[in-house]
């Protein structure tokens, strides 16, 4: 795999528009999503100031995609970004696409004032871990996740 940035790359804010692509990477992630789904998701957060979603295009492709948040916490008195989605297209990887939206992104929060940013990620995506290091993310905690039963349920 190569770092190298890809000078034919270039990163912009998603669009409604992007949602087929969109849920094409989401369902890469792991996340199996229908692009109607990601319309309906799509048309909630582009509205929301908090959330920003950047895409990556190469020739006229959407190719990768980085999803942040920032909000206020108990903990701290300043806001926090969280990245709360990251993926390239599993034919674009190795060329520096993650890494430039993790760049788009931090400028992004920095233009917000925003100094602190985290990001989870599942225990096994090994190779995940390893970028967010490389890139100066440390490792502080664990995520606990509970699903609660709906008054369908």
């Amino acid at each position: 795999m190569s770092d190298a940035q890809d000078v034919d790359l270039a990163t912009r804010a998603a669009e409604l528009g992007d949602a087929d692509a969109l849920a094409a990477l989401m369902t890469e992630l792991g996340y199996k999503t229908r692009s109607s789904e990601m319309r309906m998701r799509m048309e909630s957060i582009l509205v929301d100031p908090r959330y920003r979603t950047f895409v990556a295009v190469k020739q006229g492709r959407v190719c990768g995609m980085i999803g942040t948040f920032c909000h206020y916490s108990y903990e701290h008195n300043d806001p926090s970004g969280r990245i709360i989605a990251l993926v390239v297209a599993s034919d674009s990887r190795g060329h520096g696409i993650g890494r430039q939206l993790i760049v788009r992104a931090e400028n992004d929060f920095a233009q917000r004032d925003i100094r602190r940013v985290t990001v989870n990620t599942r225990f096994e995506r090994k190779e995940a871990h390893e970028f967010y290091e490389r890139l100066g993310y440390a490792r502080n905690g664990f995520r606990f996740v509970k699903n609660l039963a709906t008054a369908a349920d």
